[in-house]
C-alpha cells in the first residue's frame, strides 16, 4: 500500500519535531520575558553565601551593594563580588537582589535603588542587610550617616557615623582636615 505524498511529508515532519525533544534533557536554566524584562529561572538553587571582609568604604555618599551569586550556563552559579557605589541621587537606598522560588525554579529578582529599602528575600548579606530592613545607616540632613557597627568605614576621615549599641542610638559626626 502506497501513503500518499503529503501523508508521507507530514509524518517525517512531525518525526523531525519529536526527536529532539525525546532525546534532549531537560534544561538547567530558562531564559524569559515578562512584563518586569528578561529573567532567568534555575532549576537548582544557589550555594550559601561566603563569608567574607568588607572592603573600607571609598567616601562620603556610598552605599554597600552586597556580592551575590549570578548565573551562567556553561559554569553554572558564580560569585559576583560586592562593591561600593556612590548612590545615584541624596536619599537613595540599594535594595539587592535575591534567588526566589517561584513556579517550580529559582527566579532571579534584581537589586534596585530607591527612597527605602524594599523586600530582599530574607537574605543575611551581613553589613546592615539583615534579611529585613536596612541597619546599615540612613540618610539626614543630605548625608548619609553610616552604622559602624556593621560597616567598615574610616572613621578619622569626612564620614558621618551613626553608632548603634544595644538598640540606643548615639550620633557621632566626624568631619576630617
Amino acid at each position: 500500500m502506497k501513503l500518499p505524498r503529503a501523508v508521507s511529508l507530514l509524518t517525517f515532519v512531525l518525526l523531525l519535531l519529536v526527536l529532539p525533544a525525546a532525546f534532549s534533557s531537560p534544561a538547567a536554566a530558562q531564559i524569559g520575558v515578562g512584563i518586569g524584562g528578561i529573567g532567568i529561572s534555575v532549576r537548582i538553587g544557589p550555594p550559601a553565601l561566603p563569608v567574607y571582609e568588607q572592603p573600607l568604604c571609598p567616601g562620603d555618599g556610598y552605599m554597600w551593594t552586597p556580592g551575590y551569586w549570578s548565573w551562567s550556563d556553561d559554569n553554572g552559579y558564580y560569585w559576583v563580588p560586592g562593591t561600593w557605589v556612590e548612590a545615584p541621587e541624596e536619599g537613595l537606598l540599594w535594595t539587592p537582589g535575591y534567588w526566589g522560588w517561584n513556579d517550580g525554579a529559582y527566579a532571579w529578582n534584581g537589586g534596585y535603588w530607591g527612597p527605602q529599602i524594599g523586600f530582599y528575600g530574607g537574605i543575611n548579606y551581613g553589613f546592615g542587610y539583615g534579611g529585613n530592613g536596612f541597619g546599615g545607616g540612613e540618610w539626614r540632613g543630605g548625608h548619609f550617616f553610616y552604622n559602624t557597627a556593621v560597616m567598615n568605614v574610616n572613621t578619622t576621615t569626612h564620614h558621618q557615623r551613626l553608632r548603634e549599641s544595644h538598640g540606643d542610638r548615639e550620633q557621632r559626626i566626624s568631619r576630617g582636615v
